[in-house]
């Protein structure tokens, strides 16, 4: 038996990827990079602010989605439409940290059409990250 399935293909959930990275923060400080209404621009798109309550829908310059799950400090899920996307995807921020100044982020995303819509999404999210890593810097010398 073959597997044709091509990367980041799943029987279950379309398409997916995971982009991660670690940076020289807290836990506390890059929840507070990721939910700050800037910090939520930055990755969501630009908006009038979002409620990060598990039922909130909300709409941005990049797409729409709803407010899943909300674990302060460790995790968020959400929905998100891209505009031009025939159904929404699921994405989920992780938070881990196992020091006081090394902290990990991790966006993964499902539900993803294509391997075409996944390589977009894969550069994004490291594009994403880079920023993050920009701004944490930034706030540090501060």
């Amino acid at each position: 038996m073959t597997n044709d399935r091509i990367i980041g293909q799943t029987k279950a959930v379309g398409f997916q990827v995971g982009v991660r990275r670690s940076f020289s923060i807290s836990q506390e400080d890059a929840w507070s990079l990721l939910t700050s209404s800037d910090g939520l621009n930055l990755w969501l798109g630009e908006s009038t602010g979002i409620s990060l309550i598990p039922g909130q829908t909300y709409t941005t310059t990049l797409g729409s989605g709803e407010i899943r799950i909300v674990k302060p400090l460790q995790q968020l899920r959400l929905t998100w439409q891209r505009e031009g996307w025939e159904r929404p995807s699921t994405v989920q921020i992780r938070i881990l940290s196992k020091a006081d100044n090394k902290t990990t982020i991790s966006f993964h995303q499902e539900k993803l059409s294509d391997q075409y819509v996944r390589e977009e999404m894969k550069k994004y999210w490291e594009t994403i990250l880079e920023k993050i890593g920009e701004r944490a810097m930034k706030n540090k010398s501060s």
